[in-house]
Formats: structure tokens, sequence, C-alpha cells
């Protein structure tokens, strides 16, 4: 198998959100044939989907991986598990300890029932593309064109970067 560029979006609302982050990152950094290369600044962003929530905190890890697409999803899902996600019990888009997305697999795409790559939605998410552009802004979400391209202006009222080591709590 030949090395592959990756990028994982990270996402956490529920026990301490900014370590979920952290832990997961070091168990990114663990996977066999995987090499973290860099990971985005914290946001924090309003809750998509179900607004009755906490924000959330995300960010977006680049590795390089010579594991095939289903067998890191495979290793994300175990590390969502490890960290408390139990995705059979959580209500859709409702409060997680943690949330693994493939976003995007090099140039490969992924239409089936348990693997989706680029993440079906991504390109509508600011709290995907805002991190994802400070790793690679011209990186291409098929069809719908490049990172950088897809950032909204209203955006910035959706998901802000934090100051390091620092989580808002919504009032």
């Amino acid at each position: 198998m030949t090395q592959q560029r990756a990028f994982i979006g990270l996402g956490s609302n529920l026990d301490h959100p900014q370590q979920q982050i952290e832990s997961a990152l070091r168990a990114l950094g663990a996977l066999p044939q995987t090499t973290l290369l860099a990971v985005s600044p914290l946001y924090q962003s309003l809750p998509w989907g179900d607004p009755c929530q906490d924000d959330f905190v995300n960010a977006v890890a680049m590795v390089d991986t010579e594991l095939e697409a289903l067998s890191l999803l495979t290793f994300l899902l175990d590390i969502e598990r490890q960290q408390g996600r139990d995705r059979n019990s959580a209500r859709r888009h409702g409060p997680r300890t943690l949330d693994l997305d493939l976003l995007l697999y090099g140039t490969q795409i992924h239409q089936q029932p348990q693997l989706q790559v680029p993440h079906p939605r991504m390109h509508e998410r600011a709290f995907v593309l805002l991190p994802l552009a400070d790793l690679a802004p011209g990186a291409v979400i098929p069809p719908h064109g490049s990172v950088s391209s897809l950032i909204q202006p209203e955006f910035a009222s959706l998901c802000w970067r934090l100051p390091a080591a620092s989580v808002v709590r919504r009032e």
C-alpha cells in the first residue's frame, strides 16, 4: 500500500472537550503505519443540527498513512469508543465526548455505506473548513472545489479560532 495524505476532523462538547481532543491526537499519533504531521488550531463552534447543547471544540489533523481508508476509519471509531462515545445510543448531531471523521483520503472517493470520502457534508461546515484551511487551503473537495473557495463570510459567526489553551462556554 502506498502512503496517503488524510485529513481527520475532531470534535467534542462533553467531558472536558479540549482534553478529549488532546487525548484523541495522542491516539492518532500512535496509530500503526500512520504519522501525525500537523494539527490545526482549536476552534469553538456553535452546535450543528441540534442547537440545544454546548458549543463544540473542533480541530483537523493531517496524517500520512499506509492504512487503507476503511482500516483507518475502523481505528478512528475505536478511538471514539475508547473515549466514551457510543454511536448507538447518541442522538443524531447530539452531544458527544468525541467525534472523529475521515474528511479526505488522498484524492480518493469512496461511496460505501460504511465509508464516504470526501465526508459528504464537509463543504458546508465552518467547523471543518476553517481548521482544514489552516492546514491545506488548496485541498480539493470533489466535486465542490478547493477548501479556501468554499469558506463563506458567515462562517465567522458560527466558528472561531480559540486562543491557545482556552475554551469559552456560551451562556
